[in-house]
Parts: C-alpha cells; sequence; structure tokens
C-alpha cells in the first residue's frame, strides 16, 4: 500500500493584507531600522509608535489618543497591527471600523464602550490550594441507595495521585467525581483538584506514556514537581467586557434546552450603567487588594471620519475615564465635514477632539521603496517575478497606488502559470494591466463618458 504525505496548504492559503508585517521593526536603540518586520520607508511613523508602546508597556498612556493621518495605502492600518504585536499577546488589542457603531438594535455609544471595555483588561492573581500528580489510581467506591429500590450509588471515590516527591491518596465527593468523568480522567492523566471549589481541570497525560501510540492527538505533560498538596499561583487574564457580559446574562444550564434558547435570543441586549458601575467597584476593590492588576489595552478605530458629532462627544467623555484603553484612531481624509453637521473640520474630527489626539502622520512611498515593498509581499504570497516586472509594477503603483500594484501580483501569476510559466514576466503584468483598470482610470472614464451612464 503507497501512502503519500500531503503538504500543508494552511501557509499559502490564508495571506492577508498585512500578512507580511511582523512588528514595528525598531532597533533597540528605538530607530527605525531600514527594513525589518515586513516593513520599508516610514521611519519617523515607526519610531513614534515605537515611544506610544513604551508608553503603554509602562502605562504612562491610559485615556490619551493617538491619530495616523495619511494618504491611502501608507501603512495606517499596518501601524496599528505592528503595535499590537510589539505589545504581545497579553495586552487586550480591539479593533474596530468607524461603521460599526451604526446598529439598528443598540445604541452607537453603547458599541463604543463595549469595545472599550474589550480593550481594557485584568490580570487576576491567585493562590489557591491544589492537588496537581499523575492519576494512579481511581475507584468509585458504592453504597445501598437510601431511596429505596435495588440501585447503587457512589458514595465516594478514591483517587490516587502521584508527583515526583511521592504519592497520596484522597477520598473524594461523588460531586468531584462526576467532574472527573466530564473532564474524562483516566488513569496516566495529570490533573489538578482545587481544595476549596473542588473544581477539577486535566491538564494532560503525563510523559511517561508518550511512546504508547504511534499517533495520537494527546497532549504530554511532564510529571509535576514538589508534593501533590501544594499552594499555586493562577494567573487569569480576562477583559471587563468579558465580565460585563458575563453578568448581565446569566446562563440557565448546559441541557439541550437551555442552548436552544441561548440561540433562540438573537437580539443583541444592552448592558446598563448600573452594572457597570457595580463591576468598577468590585475590579477597583481587587486592585486595591492587590489580587488584581488593570491592563489598560489598546482600541483601534479605522475610518475615524465615519463617526458622528455625538460618537465625538462621548469619546471626549470616555478618554476621561479613570478605566480608559489607550485609543488610536485611524484616516486618510482632509478636510471635511464633521458627519452630523455642517462643520468643516481637519480629517472630519472635531477641532475640542483633535487638541487631546497625539497625531502621527504617514507618507506617501517613494518609487525605489515601492519595488522594495512589493518584492517583500510576492515573497510572503509565494511568487516569483523578475527585477524588470517589479520596476515596472512600481511605476503603476506611482501612477495609480500601491494597493493597485499589489492586487496585480496574483492575477499576474496566474497569467504566467497558464502560459506554462512558474516565474512573473512583464508580459503577465500588461496582459492584467488590460484586464484591470485602476479607480483614477475609471473615474477618468466616468467623467468622459457621463451620458452613458445613470446619474
Amino acid at each position: 500500500m503507497k501512502i503519500d504525505e500531503v503538504p500543508s496548504l494552511a501557509k499559502k492559503s490564508r495571506v492577508a493584507a498585512h500578512t507580511h508585517i511582523k512588528g514595528l521593526g525598531l532597533k533597540e536603540s528605538g530607530e527605525a531600522a531600514e527594513t525589518a518586520a515586513g516593513w520599508i520607508g516610514q521611519e519617523n511613523a515607526r519610531e513614534a509608535c515605537g515611544l506610544c508602546a513604551d508608553m503603554i508597556r509602562e502605562k504612562k498612556m491610559a485615556g490619551r489618543a493617538l491619530l495616523m493621518t495619511g494618504a491611502p495605502g501608507t501603512g495606517k492600518t499596518a501601524l496599528a497591527l505592528g503595535i499590537s504585536q510589539e505589545l504581545g499577546t497579553r495586552v487586550p488589542f480591539c479593533p474596530m471600523v468607524g461603521s460599526e457603531v451604526y446598529s439598528s438594535e443598540i445604541k452607537k455609544t453603547e458599541v463604543l464602550m463595549e469595545n472599550f471595555r474589550r480593550a481594557i483588561g485584568l490580570r487576576i492573581k491567585e493562590v489557591k490550594e491544589v492537588y496537581e500528580g499523575e492519576v494512579v489510581e481511581m475507584t468509585p467506591e458504592e453504597t445501598e441507595s437510601t431511596s429505596g429500590g435495588y440501585g447503587k450509588v457512589i458514595s465516594h471515590v478514591v483517587v490516587g495521585l502521584k508527583s515526583v516527591k511521592g504519592t497520596k491518596q484522597l477520598k473524594l465527593d461523588p460531586a468531584i467525581y462526576e467532574a472527573l468523568q466530564q473532564e474524562k480522567v483516566q488513569t496516566g492523566d495529570v490533573i489538578y483538584i482545587e481544595a476549596n471549589s473542588g473544581s477539577v481541570k486535566r491538564v494532560g497525560r503525563c510523559d511517561a506514556y508518550a511512546t504508547e501510540f504511534d499517533l495520537e492527538a494527546e497532549e504530554y505533560v511532564p510529571l509535576p514537581k514538589g508534593d501533590v498538596h501544594k499552594r499555586k499561583e493562577i494567573v487569569q487574564d480576562v477583559t471587563l467586557h468579558d465580565l460585563d457580559a458575563a453578568n448581565a446574562k446569566p446562563v440557565g444550564g448546559h441541557d439541550i434546552v437551555a442552548v436552544m434558547n441561548q440561540l433562540s435570543k438573537g437580539k443583541k441586549t444592552e448592558i446598563t450603567e448600573k452594572l457597570r458601575h457595580e463591576i468598577n467597584k468590585v475590579v477597583n476593590g481587587y486592585i486595591d487588594q492587590g489580587i488584581a492588576e488593570l491592563v489598560p489595552g489598546v482600541l483601534f478605530i479605522d475610518e475615524v471620519h465615519m463617526l458622528d458629532i455625538e460618537c465625538f462627544a462621548y469619546l471626549n467623555k470616555a478618554l476621561e475615564s479613570s478605566l480608559a484603553p489607550i485609543v488610536i484612531l485611524a484616516t486618510n481624509r482632509g478636510i471635511c465635514t464633521v458627519k452630523g453637521t455642517d462643520i468643516q473640520a481637519p480629517h472630519g474630527i472635531p477641532t475640542d477632539l483633535l487638541d487631546r489626539l497625539m497625531i502621527v502622520r504617514t507618507m506617501t512611498y517613494t518609487v525605489e521603496e515601492m519595488v522594495r515593498i512589493l518584492a517583500v509581499r510576492a515573497q510572503v504570497e509565494g511568487l516569483d517575478i523578475d527585477e524588470e516586472s517589479l520596476a515596472h509594477l512600481a511605476d503603476v503603483g506611482d501612477r495609480t497606488s500601491l494597493r493597485h500594484a499589489m492586487q496585480l501580483l496574483s492575477p499576474a501569476f496566474v497569467v504566467a502559470k497558464t502560459n506554462g510559466r512558474e516565474k512573473v514576466v512583464l508580459a503577465d503584468l500588461q496582459e492584467c494591466e488590460d484586464l484591470f483598470i485602476d479607480a483614477k482610470a475609471s473615474a477618468k472614464l466616468l467623467s468622459e463618458q457621463a451620458d452613458k451612464y445613470l446619474a
């Protein structure tokens, strides 16, 4: 029997617009490297964002806001993504688009507040007494049922746990036996049981059994060190929105009827200000006791000119709150009307909010920078392209836009493959240029042939 190994296509099929961005590409001194982390150019903007990332880490930027302005396709969204990757996974990063606030179910300000709360993390540290070890024995003890009849019930369960330092035998309540069954615990698994609540967590299979099967989907973990009975610090990361949602609609059981009822409740409900106030009181209490630590994250609002005057007024108030994240706004508009008014303002943002913002400007790319950006993009998409084609594509980007030039890469590769080549050449790009026109060319055609279109 012949078995061929199929190569994974996951990496190739999941190439997004900003897949090549891996950070801000800064040196240890804080200066921007010329080419690093998928970045070419925008040195000043990257250094400014690096300073902001340092301030966020040191918790000196909570309640402040950053505005990224620049022409379309100059890397504003990529900068925000770079900041999130510099901060790491432990700092909440909540991206949204300005048009998301317009919903028929809940108020605009409620959508904004919900995203504000998603961007504020809470790191809860608890020291718990736990029993941790590898299960060497699990024996349920049965007794006659007290309710009559011939059935037997489990009175208790004897579990033997083994760690590096020794073995301990525990006599556990029947309710804990049910939890063990739900976690599908069997002999040879590493588990821990909380002494106070009795909750059971299966960590994985003991690595002594790693050679048991040739192929297995199990996660193998080493035998726990120290004694079976120990004090363990458990760290949980939640956002304030998670706490709001958990308290706003308590779950009514885990049976099929309760689950179906939850699914049928499609309409979104607003979380009341009173509930948020109560949660804030509890959170502040935890922080004062040293149980929890507040982690201000980042709220990124793209296309911020889509917000209206009510949202901007709400942003002013929300930024002054004691529990406020770092807000990054991005827009590609110049002087335009503030939505919901007839006032003309820079970037479509009221001047009183603009005063509170630190503004970072992104510059348009030179032809040389475009050549290097397109080469990086071609490498990420797994395309082979010659120097002449890259230079021509950079000229196309300079004449039209960088985004249009990038969008021609994949169709040109398909054309090359159709013609029996694995490398993109100039003729493939020229064929794609004839097939797909850019926005400027389309606008010119419309103005020239206005009489042929509906007004």
